[in-house]
């Protein structure tokens, strides 16, 4: 065992992915690593997801399968049983439940302060690093550090034709994880969310608890709303004896799902099983997948990939149906062309010469997924000094199978290291907390030098942690 203490490990971002990896590294290092984690705008701990104060955001997740420790399946759901509010849930029904976000962020929260007692906070945004590793801070601050650890999260959505003179505009919102319900028009108004996935959802979830009651109006290309979660069936079928999934290529893995999809019609089942069967085999099947396939794939069928993957509680998606069964939410599917002020109202102009106008217009198209349009100060200088490159499919960084950034010239970088959404484009599955704890992991033993067997530590020392 070596008893030096090893460098100190530098995390750029606060959120799931970033503390996560700090807790890692603190819980399995022998000694832990010195610890500075730096931080922008949302409390440490919680990040944009469970930064929320609003108790209807409710996991995407049930609680069985929200351990942050991928050694300790039932971290979570042990954890809830430390307040009070969950002391009477049978613990069927605990495990099955969709907890509110904000309690999830208070679980993050505790394992922060639980395990990083003596890591080093910083508020501040980190804007460069210099060769070596010294990370330069907007506010001139720098830091030493001998390994560094990107996890910056999602970036706000990318600017829409028209949206650049918009930013000061009372009606417009282009960033819809920022404060707007102080700018709610009045009940005979209405309001245009820009998107159908995750955060439109949120916010016709918000607009209904806050009990605003005028039109709400979505567009989006599909106009598909995310589909509810559901209990399957045992279907044993799916892959196929022998069959590798990763080495079909993507137009007979299309076919085979096709052909199982239309299998579990025919019993009366969802064919989005096939989906959840496709978990354990995703990552390895879009890195097997060509250039060419994965722009195919992205092109042609991640829309419709994305709202049976990315499914949501029951509960909410009950709502989704009774706002549109009362007439409150009106879905639209068509192409946004651009966006226009119109007085004190936004304009968004559609396929086909249709258009839509709103007191209040909410960008919720997602995440930019441009990774050399980025409008991050940090990556943009990172890009500019060659310390970083983007992927094949330009929409994060290039990285090694141990999440060692990958420099222009080919070599693995001596420094920095990244997870999360920047990994899009390796590794597609990267934004949920099944796939991001791994990851969390996996950065930690990079880290301390430790094969994914030999840092696991035993669960039975682990369980007096439960916080």
């Amino acid at each position: 065992m070596n008893s030096s203490k090893p460098e100190r490990v530098v995390v750029i971002g606060g959120g799931f992915s970033g503390v996560l990896a700090a807790v890692n590294l603190a819980r399995i290092g022998r000694p832990p690593p010195q610890i500075t984690v730096i931080n922008a705008q949302r409390p440490t701990g919680r990040g944009a997801a469970y930064s929320t104060r609003r108790m209807e955001h409710l996991l995407n997740v049930a609680a069985r399968n929200m351990s942050v420790f991928p050694d300790l399946p039932d971290h979570f759901v042990n954890w809830l049983r430390t307040r009070a509010e969950f002391d009477l849930v049978p613990e069927a029904e605990l495990r099955e439940r969709f907890i509110p976000r904000m309690i999830y962020g208070d679980y993050l929260r505790s394992l922060m302060l639980h395990w990083l007692p003596e890591a080093e906070f910083i508020n501040g945004d980190a804007c460069d690093i210099e060769p070596g590793g010294v990370v330069l801070l907007a506010d001139g601050r720098r830091i030493e550090a001998g390994r560094i650890v990107l996890a910056t999260g999602n970036e706000a959505p990318a600017d829409l034709p028209g949206t650049e003179e918009l930013h000061a505009h009372p009606a417009w919102v282009g960033d819809p994880w920022l404060a707007w319900h102080d700018r709610l028009p009045p009940d005979t108004g209405s309001i245009l969310l820009l998107g159908t996935g995750l955060t439109t959802v949120d916010a016709i979830i918000t607009l209904r608890a806050l009990g605003w009651l005028g039109r709400i109006h979505a567009v989006s290309r599909h106009g598909w709303l995310p589909h509810a979660h559901f209990r399957g069936i045992d279907y044993p079928d799916f892959p196929p004896p022998g069959v590798d999934l990763a080495e079909l290529g993507l137009e007979s893995l299309v076919a085979l799902m096709e052909q199982h999809c239309e299998r579990l019609r025919e019993l009366g089942a969802n064919p989005a099983i096939i989906v959840d069967k496709m978990r354990p085999h995703t990552q390895r099947i879009w890195r097997n997948f060509t250039v060419q396939e994965r722009l195919e794939f992205a092109r042609r069928h991640a829309a419709r990939w994305n709202i049976l993957r990315h499914r949501i509680a029951p509960d909410i998606h009950a709502q989704l149906a009774s706002a549109q069964l009362m007439g409150q939410l009106q879905v639209h599917a068509a192409n946004i062309n651009r966006v226009e002020a119109a007085g004190s109202q936004v304009r968004v102009l559609l396929d086909g010469g249709a258009q839509l106008t709103a007191d209040l217009v909410i960008n919720a198209t997602g995440p930019q997924t441009r990774f050399s349009s980025t409008r991050s100060v940090l990556l943009q200088n990172l890009i500019r000094r060659g310390l970083i490159m983007p992927d094949d499919m330009d929409m994060g960084v290039r990285v090694d199978s141990d999440h060692t950034v990958i420099t222009p010239d080919g070599a693995r970088s001596d420094v920095l290291l990244a997870l999360g959404p920047l990994l899009r484009g390796s590794l597609w599955e990267t934004i949920a907390v099944p796939e991001l704890r791994g990851q969390a992991m996996r950065v930690a033993q990079t880290l301390l030098d430790q094969t994914p067997e030999a840092a696991t530590e035993p669960a039975a020392v682990m369980m007096e942690y439960m916080i």
